[in-house]
């Protein structure tokens, strides 16, 4: 998951996969260090060590045996699915990069980039931090269009009404956020870096043609430059990495566009499934 998110953020994507389609899928997802049910330590994390964490659980229920991992990444947690793709390349079956950086590049300018780190911090009515967060992370159209109740039973008037309604119910919730976690993970995300060296070992160990990366080029979390950036490092379309860039689309894509994404990621893992076939003749 990204930045202060909590596993139920993938509820639609569980839905998809594991419940409609769990003929054909298994879904596993879990709350990074710091939020939700998993611990909360007051220490320095990083990237590398929360893809650690993920790899424990991992082996924990056995899902190690070679190219049968489809792992999928947001913001935050396309951080942490480089680093794992980089201990576990071999279990790989698709690597899905969604609205996340190799390393983050100021790209607004030194006084809008201190200011909007500054903001993170500060401490905020709960309307205040509602109001920043889902412009910061959805599109207008999509925050006032009626709520999507396909996989829920109660239904609210707007997307928007929805949004702030899950994330009143974690924020006022201390088992679930809360700020330790939240800058520690702050810290994290700042301090991920991956080189061009290593994405280009990470996508010659994992196949280039088993990895997506996904952005939209309105993102105002991660910005777009940062795509661009993840992709030539990788490698490039033109070495087979695929490339899913949305016009006009912000941070959230798999919310914004579920069935779209269903569709893309279902894709990516069917083209490992046949490499694998390939690899296997």
């Amino acid at each position: 998951m990204g930045l202060g998110s909590i596993k139920e953020a993938w509820q639609r994507q569980t839905k998809d996969f594991g419940h409609t389609n769990a003929s054909q899928y298994s879904v596993l997802v879990i709350d990074n260090r710091g939020m939700g049910g998993s611990d909360k330590p007051l220490m320095r994390y990083s990237t590398s060590e929360m893809a650690l964490d993920i790899l424990e659980v991992i082996d924990h229920v056995s899902w190690t045996s070679p190219r049968s991992l489809n792992i999928v990444g947001i913001s935050m947690g396309g951080m942490i699915a480089q680093e794992l793709a980089a201990i576990i390349p071999e279990r790989i079956n698709s690597l899905n990069l969604v609205s996340t950086a190799p390393r983050l590049i100021n790209t607004i300018g030194f006084i809008e980039n201190l200011r909007n780190r500054i903001n993170m911090f500060i401490p905020r009515s709960l309307d205040d931090q509602m109001e920043h967060v889902r412009h910061n992370l959805y599109t207008t159209e999509w925050l006032d269009a009626p709520d999507d109740t396909e996989c829920v039973e109660k239904a609210f008037p707007t997307n928007a009404d929805r949004f702030a309604a899950g994330e009143v119910q974690k924020r006022t919730h201390p088992g679930l956020f809360n700020r330790t976690g939240f800058i520690s993970q702050a810290i994290a995300a700042g301090w991920h870096h991956k080189s061009e060296a290593q994405l280009q070992e990470i996508a010659d160990r994992v196949g280039r043609e088993r990895i997506c990366v996904i952005h939209g080029t309105e993102d105002k979390m991660i910005t777009f430059f940062h795509a661009e950036l993840l992709l030539k490092d990788l490698g490039g379309e033109e070495r087979g990495v695929t490339k899913s860039f949305w016009e006009g689309l912000g941070h959230v894509i798999p919310v914004e566009k579920r069935r779209e994404f269903f569709d893309l990621v279902a894709s990516m893992c069917t083209k490992g499934e046949e490499l694998n076939a390939k690899d296997n003749r």
